[in-house]
């Protein structure tokens, strides 16, 4: 961890500046800019920047401990809970007889969670991490308890995506305090360790599944509205205590804004006009992703307060790192929201055996992001990530085509499976480190919700491919092979998962439908790669900056 000299009394750096207010902004009187002064945060950022270096600087390393501790917690709490609840998701619906809109579910949650994002970001900016990690908490916990409680399939759709955005909001704070509490040469390896939770619930996910679906699936989400609020409160105490230190070290003062009650509620509507009033927010509810162009030209020319500068909307690196996740998203949700299923029907998988296949990625990639965080410290560089990233990811999926056959043997759907992950995996982290490198710290935030915002929509947008295809191809998949017997119950097949599976392994109709699945499968997988390969012109695109000479937070850091 790299050790920095945050000894300097408060009075002192008090003593060294003249702070006027103006417009809601912090600036110098005697001209000096202490944005790159390593002892005192930048007071020119906004505050919740201005907050975290102020934390990193008065904070021990005891304290720096504690957190990233708290943060593997939370990521671990959270990994096993996506975990039950992707294993679940198929059956539940099936429990409503809507297994067929297993990916509605998903396309609307995705959508949602996507254009949360950018508030989300500046709530961090504009008030404190702890208030963003705080509300998204509450709202995952309420998710939790509606689809504990719900008795219909609109309900739980609906609460399906409550919860979906309260966990991956809690996630993305997770790693905004990741990267305000890393350096810039060891960002890889930070977000490495608090992801590598996965590797362990990828174990115990399935098989809790498992056992919970034998009992009774509600538990699966109702123990969480419990386990959540106990594993986020160190995280949120940690901040908490943190912000209070700095305070009373002169880091972070209290100040009145010199605002009346109107001029602040102005204020936060300015600081907020990318989201309120600009046409992208409307956009991304319409049409998705085809009005993002529209966000771009209000940031140019309309923003008074730029949700994200010019500057970097305009960077190669920017533009190249989020069409990356864009595409990999699609290609990724094409197949992925029925691959359980898949497993379960084609390959006579038990509920914990396909949730195991699934976790291979996680697995697979947790533990070579631990490797490749190291050698991006140690070299400096990132965009060899990708290159090694994306040509493997297409590989896996194309070797999927040929193999998805009920002919073939599991074991080359796991070496797909482990091709997809050591691909797959570095893309993310890739991505993450090309965009955070083109920035200062005060649009980190800003900017990991823009990349954000083009994963889910893109996620979105491969989920309806992938709803699409299902149907419209596997309907008339099975009413061409079912026996004549059974061709009448083509639609109780098709909107089931346990009638499917009641059909044991050689019985005519069991052999009709895994036919049907890798039939239809096959078409999910060949999108996935013919999308896929525009992130090698996407890759292309990021340039590679050597992130050990990058300056880009305060203090005492990972």
């Amino acid at each position: 961890m790299a050790d920095h000299n945050a000894s300097q009394e408060g009075e002192v750096i008090k003593s060294e500046m003249n702070v006027n207010v103006e417009s809601g902004k912090q600036h110098y009187s005697d001209g000096e800019d202490l944005a790159h002064n390593p002892d005192v945060p930048d007071y020119n950022a906004q505050y919740g920047v201005k907050s975290a270096e102020a934390m990193t600087l008065s904070w021990s390393r005891t304290s720096l401990i504690v957190v990233y501790m708290s943060m593997w917690l939370l990521y671990f709490s959270n990994a096993f809970e996506a975990s039950l609840s992707t294993n679940l998701s198929p059956y539940v619906s099936s429990a409503f007889n809507d297994h067929s809109l297993v990916t509605v579910i998903n396309v609307v949650s995705q959508v949602l969670t996507g254009v949360t994002y950018m508030p989300v970001a500046k709530i961090l900016n504009l008030w404190d991490r702890s208030v963003g990690f705080t509300i998204m908490l509450t709202i995952a916990v309420i998710g939790m308890i509606l689809m504990a409680s719900t008795n219909s399939f609109e309900l739980y759709a609906a609460s399906n995506c409550l919860y979906s955005i309260g966990f991956t909001g809690m996630t993305f704070c997770v790693d905004v305090v990741t990267a305000d509490t890393s350096t810039m040469r060891n960002r890889g390896l930070a977000f490495a360790f608090t992801s590598s939770p996965y590797i362990i619930t990828a174990f115990g996910g399935p098989k809790a599944a498992e056992t919970i679906y034998a009992d009774n699936w509600r538990w699966g989400f109702g123990a969480w509205a419990i386990v959540l609020p106990v594993v986020g409160a160190p995280m949120i105490t940690m901040m908490v205590l943190g912000k209070r230190k700095a305070e009373k070290n002169g880091l972070a003062p209290r100040q009145d804004s010199g605002r009346t009650w109107y001029a602040s509620v102005l204020h936060y509507f300015i600081e907020f006009d990318d989201q309120w009033n600009s046409p992208s927010i409307i956009a991304m509810i319409i049409i998705g992703f085809f009005l993002l162009v529209c966000f771009g030209f209000w940031e140019r020319f309309g923003a008074r307060v730029p949700f994200v500068p010019w500057s970097l909307l305009t960077d190669r690196s920017v533009i190249g790192a989020c069409m990356l996740d864009f595409v990999y998203q699609i290609a990724y949700y094409c197949w992925y929201n029925y691959f359980s299923s898949y497993l379960q029907v084609v390959y006579n998988q038990s509920l914990a055996g396909a949730g195991y296949i699934g976790s291979i990625y996680d697995v697979v990639s947790g533990v070579e992001l631990l490797i490749v965080g190291a050698l991006i410290s140690y070299t400096g560089h990132y965009k060899w990530v990708l290159m090694w990233g994306v040509p493997m990811y297409i590989l896996g999926v194309g070797l999927m085509i040929y193999f998805r056959q009920p002919g073939n043997g599991i074991g080359y759907i796991i070496m797909c499976q482990i091709f997809i992950a050591l691909g797959g995996g570095v893309i993310t982290i890739g991505e993450q480190v090309a965009l955070m490198a083109s920035a200062e710290h005060n649009d980190v935030a800003a900017l990991l919700a823009l990349l954000g915002l083009f994963g889910y929509i893109g996620g979105a947008i491969g989920g309806t491919v992938s709803g699409g295809i299902w149907t419209n191809v596997l309907p008339g998949q099975l009413r061409q092979r079912l026996p004549a017997s059974k061709a009448d119950q083509w639609e109780d097949i098709l909107n089931s998962l346990d009638v499917q599976l009641s059909y044991p392994v050689g019985d005519p109709t069991r052999t009709a439908i895994s036919d049907a699945y890798a039939a239809t499968n096959k078409y999910m997988l060949i999108a996935g790669v013919c999308i896929m390969s525009l992130g090698l012109v996407c890759m292309a695109i990021i340039k590679d900056r050597n992130v050990k000479h990058i300056v880009q937070t305060k203090g005492l850091l990972f």
